[in-house]
């Protein structure tokens, strides 16, 4: 097990999910020294930072997500001074072996970090790179919401045509209306 830089500090791993967070905190040899779960919102990001400096010295988290769930989470951290990594969901293989659960994730991330897999810095998800994927999702939409229009607009057309010959107000049969 590579330890690095981490020889002398704690490292922490979290689960990011819709609704809450399950943070792990991992000792420089392996070993769990605590779990919790937080709310997903900003007081329960801030609980959550402080609750993983509140074991001992740590300067590394691995966080699954940061570009959904963990997002707001990965920001909070890097606020509060803590370098924030990366995590890829762990392997099936792995899964199967030690079990799917929140927790079990958690520690795992925090794995990734202390074994030197999680390398990889978040996305920050501001600057030129995020107003130009705003900019395409409002025109993706926009582009959506103009072609449900047309169909609509073209279906009303078709239904009004059934009972009508186009364009003359008469029916069909050639009587009036």
């Amino acid at each position: 097990m590579q330890l690095g830089s981490d020889a002398e500090n704690n490292v922490g791993g979290v689960d990011t999910h819709k609704d809450c967070h399950v943070a792990a905190v991992v000792n420089p040899v392996g070993r769990v020294v605590a779990t919790e779960s937080f709310r997903n919102d900003r007081p329960g990001h801030q609980q959550l930072a402080s609750w993983l400096v509140g074991h001992g010295p740590l300067q590394r988290v691995g966080v699954e997500g940061t570009g959904s769930y963990g997002a707001g989470l990965a920001r909070q951290l890097s606020r509060s001074g803590l370098t924030v990594l990366e995590v890829n969901r762990p392997n099936r293989q792995r899964r199967r072996w030690h079990g799917k659960n929140d927790t079990v994730d958690a520690v795992s991330a925090a794995m990734a970090v202390l074994s030197g897999e999680a390398v990889g810095a978040p996305k920050t998800a501001d600057g030129p790179v995020e107003s130009l994927r705003l900019l395409r999702l409002a025109r993706r939409s926009a582009v959506k919401a103009r072609t449900q229009a047309v169909n609509q607009f073209q279906a009303v057309l078709d239904t009004a045509a059934s009972g009508r010959a186009r364009g003359t107000g008469r029916h069909a049969d050639g009587q009036g209306g």
